[in-house]
């Protein structure tokens, strides 16, 4: 009889029972797991490509949306890349790092997110082989790195600078935010929403510094109506209406006290109870209440003010109050909002009702309530603001997705505008940008001794990934595409050869004004090297199981 194998003590737990006998716990180790080596390595980039291919069908303006369905039922329906794998329910912890790579790209340039991923995954696809071929991963990383610094130069040396003026209708400006809304569900109102992104950002932007604050850029959606029914509202747009039903719906020259204290009698901060015995009692605590109600609207008339903004709720008798005043009230302002109003308005906000002075106060020259078809939901509208810099987009559409979808696309959009102003340097959509990138490090490819040669033509190699995945996403032959396309940039020198996408009848990315802005590229190529090489320097993974007694 084969003699039974003696558990692993080594991580073993002495306890005793209730009769205080002591007994041995052995923890179960067999659910641990232990990858190293090239095996753990290949299941990295085996990993990154099952997700990573699930955007590659959204690239361009033939890509195509996804459908997720959220674990409440909530449907959302995009082509954006950081919103795809955002939603995704990734358990696997590299599939994890292509998230945070597409929203590394979103948070800096805004745009471009699902390029950056498309590139990830055709640099590891390279990788993968070399490793086959037995090369080391850091070789592979490092000539990785190398190819990548030609190509940002490459692009340096070949982007072009384009005239932004400071003309609200900006062609330039007018036709890249267009060509950024080319492949979203919004599509139909592009010139809608390119009109809106230009006038938004031009609105904050300081010319000079070639600065944006995306601060005073606020966005507020209202379902019902059609995509095309958005507005650039010149002030803030408030989902609030007036405290009182028979408050004036529209308030002018107005002087607005900005409060973050209560209209409500002071109370202790410790814990307390107040009894009351007699109606002589009540009628102390009523008086008290309504004295300092007066009080409170007293200090606000003397500062000036005619219009209340406070970030908490008052009762109905400070309500009527302040009506009886001829004061007109918002309550409970969310903490950004009031943030913005106060930006807008030049205003202070205001903690306690003894510090209001009247240059603490906002000022706006209207205030006027919305109303919206037959539910009568309302808002508030300000306009006129003494800053005049803060904008609010109010977007609306038939239902919650095709809102959200507009926000994002607006928001992609603002971005592409935005680093046009902070660098007007572009080069060339449709993959030119790339194939001019790939050619450059294949030409440097030959000039390198050993294994290197082998890291460079990989990464010119991926670089091609892009213009193929854009014919092949717009039914084009994809490789019959691109070796047209680097055969005549090659020729021809010209570095705005790209995929004719949308069936134009021409390849020049320039003359169709297919432009992406020189940040936007370099950040792609650099954050996709990268995550490469973060993925080719894990060679050993261990996975501890959930240990069982």
């Amino acid at each position: 009889m084969a003699q039974q194998q003696m558990p692993d003590l080594s991580n073993a737990i002495v306890a005793q029972d209730e009769m205080g006998r002591p007994f041995i716990i052995v923890r179960d180790q067999g659910k641990k797991q232990r990858q190293h080596g090239l095996e753990a390595t290949k299941a990295h980039i085996l990993a990154a490509r099952a997700v990573a291919s699930i955007v590659k069908t959204s690239l361009g303006p033939r890509g195509l949306d996804k459908i997720l369905v959220g674990p409440d039922g909530d449907i959302t329906i995009t082509n954006d890349g950081a919103t795809i794998l955002a939603q995704m329910d990734l358990d696997n912890e590299i599939a994890k790092l292509l998230v945070q790579l597409a929203q590394s790209q979103d948070d800096e340039i805004g745009d471009g997110t699902t390029g950056v991923v498309v590139l990830a995954l055709a640099l590891l696809d390279q990788a993968h082989e070399l490793l086959d071929k037995g090369i080391h991963p850091l070789k592979i990383a490092n000539g990785f790195d190398a190819a990548c610094k030609i190509a940002v130069a490459q692009l340096d040396a070949d982007a072009d600078d384009i005239l932004i003026s400071e003309e609200a209708r900006d062609s330039n400006l007018l036709k890249a935010a267009r060509t950024s809304l080319g492949l979203k569900i919004v599509s139909k109102a592009h010139d809608h929403f390119a009109h809106m992104a230009v006038d938004a950002v031009l609105a904050v932007a300081d010319l000079e510094r070639k600065d944006v604050d995306f601060e005073l850029i606020k966005m507020e959606t209202k379902v019902g109506g059609s995509i095309e029914d958005l507005a650039l509202i010149r002030g803030v747009l408030l989902d609030k209406e007036f405290s009182h039903p028979q408050m004036p719906k529209k308030a002018t020259d107005c002087k607005i006290a900005i409060l973050t204290c209560p209209f409500e009698p002071p109370k202790p901060k410790t814990k307390h109870k107040l009894d009351i015995s007699s109606v002589e009692e009540f009628k102390v605590l009523q008086e008290y209440e309504q004295t300092k109600f007066r009080e409170m609207i007293s200090l606000v008339k003397d500062s000036g003010a005619n219009v209340v903004a406070c970030q908490w709720g008052f009762d109905d008798e400070a309500n009527h109050l302040l009506l009886s005043s001829g004061l007109n009230a918002i309550r409970w302002i969310g903490g950004s909002e009031l943030e913005l109003l106060a930006i807008a308005t030049n205003g202070h906000i205001v903690p306690r009702f003894e510090d209001l002075t009247p240059e603490k106060l906002g000022t706006a020259g209207v205030i006027r309530e919305l109303e919206f078809g037959t539910t009568r939901d309302r808002m508030l509208v300000v306009e006129d603001c003494s800053n005049t810099r803060a904008v609010t987009c109010f977007i609306r559409g038939s239902n919650e997705m095709i809102v959200a979808e507009g926000v994002r696309a607006l928001h992609d959009s603002i971005c592409v505008v935005r680093n046009l102003v902070r660098d007007s340097r572009v080069v060339y959509g449709g993959g030119a940008a790339e194939l001019l990138a790939s050619l450059a490090v294949s030409a440097a490819a030959d000039k390198q001794k050993g294994i290197d040669q082998y890291a460079f033509r990989a990464f010119s190699s991926a670089l091609d990934q892009v213009p193929m995945v854009l014919a092949e996403n717009s039914g084009l032959d994809p490789i019959e595409t691109l070796s047209q396309l680097k055969l005549k940039q090659a020729l021809e020198k010209c570095a705005h050869l790209g995929v004719d996408c949308l069936g134009k009848g021409t390849n020049d990315m320039k003359e169709l004004f297919v432009i992406d802005p020189l940040i936007g590229k370099k950040q792609q190529l650099l954050l996709a090297t990268q995550l490469t090489r973060m993925i080719l320097k894990i060679n050993d993974v261990i996975i501890s199981g959930k240990d069982e007694y």
